[in-house]
């Protein structure tokens, strides 16, 4: 088992470690650390659970490892590469459906010209009109060939020069249209690279399906709101008799994350803002209100309490700042009284994910929270 492990976090060739890393995000799991988890807390055939899913790291390492897993994620583009991954449409579907898309951009040719300074100097005409063809006619919430291939346009939407359809920039957070449009100019960037971007995605494509398709145990990953989702989710377990033996996740961490103003290209393309704006759902901006976060962790950890085996594991990540560390582990023992908890401090000499967007803490680091019984 330690080989399959060591074969998927260290290269990319097996099908699983070609897949395993898809998908540019932050504020994620290490993809080694939840293969760890997931070997060390559970065994083939359990049903595992991560309410807060991001790119499903945790999910897909339970389904490569033999475990039943179930996640739920609110960001479309976290639930996209989670998703996608488990359960990649096939090769020739996906390249047939890029020609179809770029054989519609000149549909777009007017179009372009009324958008934002920011996109013209982002993407070469060609791209452009491609990604809003993409954006008008892939059906990415319903059909598995077309979020596979929107998960794959996701991915190479920005990045730096020759490795993304756009100019120079960042690969996880988008940056602001305003910075983006100064700091081209400063850097003489003005003209995006030239690309055909069917060429362009279909190379990547072949390359990330070289080895195939990852194979794994039943998994998926819902798209929605955990604190709605869940509702949904227990009494059908209880009728059907599923207990998880793993509640394994990451949950946002308060006034840090907000994915939906750091994500915006990324969502314009899924059929988003133009220019962005902030997002008012409380659920998806960076938790201002502690009542807000408090009320989450509780309505999500009481809903995975009716989920849970007897004898189960709970192992949830978090910040080390004390009011999020206190809240998490107040509320975990809440509705796992009888299990016994142990904290494992998380020190890194670099700079941590939350670090690098948004957390100026000098509580640098993560806490894990692992409760058995």
């Amino acid at each position: 088992m330690k080989t399959k492990i060591e074969d998927i976090i260290k290269g990319f060739k097996t099908p699983e470690s070609r897949w395993a890393r898809f998908g540019p995000y932050y504020a994620m799991f290490p993809l080694d650390f939840a293969f760890e988890v997931v070997e060390k807390y559970s065994r083939q055939g359990d049903f595992i659970i991560d309410p807060f899913a991001g790119r499903g790291s945790s999910i897909y390492a339970g389904s490569v490892l033999g475990r039943h897993s179930l996640g739920i994620e609110i960001n479309p583009v976290g639930w996209l590469y989670g998703s996608v991954k488990l359960k990649p449409a096939d090769e020739n579907k996906v390249i047939d459906r890029v020609l179809e898309v770029y054989s519609r951009r000149n549909y777009y040719n007017r179009k372009i010209d009324k958008m934002p300074l920011f996109y013209r100097m982002c993407y070469c005409d060609e791209v452009l009109k491609f990604l809003l063809s993409a954006r008008h006619h892939l059906n990415w919430q319903t059909s598995n060939v077309d979020a596979t291939l929107m998960s794959i346009l996701l991915v190479y939407l920005h990045g730096k020069l020759g490795e993304g359809l756009s100019n120079q920039m960042r690969m996880s957070k988008a940056m602001g249209m305003k910075y983006s449009v100064e700091w081209w100019k400063k850097e003489k960037l003005i003209s995006p690279p030239e690309i055909n971007p069917a060429e362009f995605i279909i190379k990547k494509i072949s390359w990330r399906y070289k080895k195939g398709k990852p194979e794994g145990c039943d998994s998926s990953i819902i798209f929605g709101d955990s604190t709605v989702e869940l509702e949904k989710i227990v009494p059908k377990a209880q009728k059907s008799g599923i207990r998880f033996s793993l509640l394994f996740t990451s949950p946002p961490y308060c006034s840090v994350t907000d994915y939906y103003a750091d994500q915006w290209l990324r969502l314009w393309l899924l059929g988003g803002l133009e220019i962005p704006k902030s997002r008012q759902h409380k659920h998806k901006g960076r938790f201002v209100s502690k009542d807000d976060y408090k009320g989450l962790l509780d309505a999500v950890f009481c809903n995975c309490a009716n989920l849970m085996a007897k004898n189960s594991t709970i192992y949830v990540r978090t910040d080390r700042r004390d009011f999020t560390f206190n809240s998490t582990l107040e509320i975990l023992k809440k509705y796992f009284p009888k299990h016994k908890t142990k904290v494992v401090e998380r020190l890194f000499s670099k700079r941590t994910q939350t670090e690098l967007h948004g957390n100026k803490s000098s509580e640098t680091g993560e806490i894990d929270i692992i409760m058995i019984r």
